[in-house]
């Protein structure tokens, strides 16, 4: 079945942490996850969630940029071959097209030169990518993670992090689901079971002067 059309919704309180990880901006890379125009387009672009994990990605970005942190995107390829997509078209139908209309990350988030953009195969963001072994060869152990969707490949990607020993740190307020129950579920699932879930501000206000800023991208 195609994506259903998404209502705005609030964005729902944080749940409490049962990690007291601290991040770390030498060892963190953030992950942009799956914010091509195909994901968002069942969202009303104007309203929350989504304008304001638009924001949220936005002010993240920049300061991981400052700080020389490592940014990556993950966007799924068009038209794939019913091989490649599996069991994905079960559930999901094809799928994206090669327009650009679906496959582009959305305009205000195209990622830089500098940025790292992977192909996007299942849920979750490890599943057959190279992010974990990139994270590994570069010494870096945390993934801060925004994006959508909050109750499928975020969640997905937050446990498979934790089964690979990579620290996720999820931006509570810079993911989105398709209404406040799955998104306000699948952040209490995080929090309890195998990430630590920040606010942008928050998340922000820790890694400001970490590390001294750097133009060098350390997974390139």
């Amino acid at each position: 079945m195609a994506i259903p059309a998404i209502a705005p919704y609030m964005l729902p309180a944080l749940p409490d942490n049962r990690l007291n990880w601290t991040l770390e901006a030498d060892r963190a890379v953030l992950l942009i996850h799956d914010m091509q125009h195909y994901f968002l387009r069942p969202y009303e672009m104007d309203a929350s969630p989504i304008a304001d994990v638009l924001s949220n990605l936005l002010s993240i970005r920049r300061r991981c940029a400052d700080l020389g942190v490592p940014v990556v995107y993950t966007a799924q390829s068009g038209s794939q071959d019913p091989a490649d997509r599996g069991l994905l078209a079960d559930l999901w139908g094809p799928g994206l097209t090669d327009s650009k209309s679906d496959t582009d990350i959305c305009a205000p988030l195209m990622p830089e030169p500098s940025e790292i953009l992977l192909a996007k195969h299942r849920y979750s963001a490890l599943v057959r990518s190279p992010l974990a072994g990139l994270m590994r060869n570069s010494g870096r152990d945390q993934l801060l993670i925004g994006g959508v969707y909050a109750h499928i490949g975020i969640q997905a990607t937050a446990v498979d992090a934790f089964s690979n020993d990579i620290k996720p740190f999820v931006l509570g307020d810079a993911i989105a689901a398709f209404n406040a129950d799955d998104h306000r579920a699948a952040l209490t699932y995080m929090a309890r079971h195998c990430a630590r879930v920040e606010a942008t501000r928050e998340v922000i206000r820790t890694l400001s002067g970490r590390v001294a800023p750097s133009l060098i991208n350390p997974l390139a």
